[in-house]
């Protein structure tokens, strides 16, 4: 089943290839979506494509690259929008 996650993830999350981070795994499981820094120090994730894809991307984004420390994860499913060709960073 096809999904959309709004994902923001809380911690020491930005300076530490965080984003890269996601993009690699992203990519690889051939989801579809964008990660950005917010001004807040959070990052926010964007994703869509199969619902188990999508959660073990999420199994990936708890754990983060070897410098980050992820202390909050916060998912919110809907529907597809198809908004996305490919994964990208922002």
């Amino acid at each position: 089943m096809e999904v959309h996650a709004a994902i923001t993830v809380r911690g020491l999350v930005q300076g530490v290839g965080y984003r890269w981070f996601v993009n690699h795994h992203a990519v690889q499981l051939g989801l579809k979506g964008v990660v950005r820094n917010n001004y807040d120090g959070t990052v926010s994730v964007e994703v869509e494509g199969d619902r188990s894809l999508v959660e073990e991307l999420l199994q990936q984004l708890k754990l983060g690259p070897r410098s980050a420390q992820v202390n909050d994860l916060r998912v919110e499913w809907s529907e597809p929008k198809n908004l996305f060709l490919g994964f990208s960073i922002k």
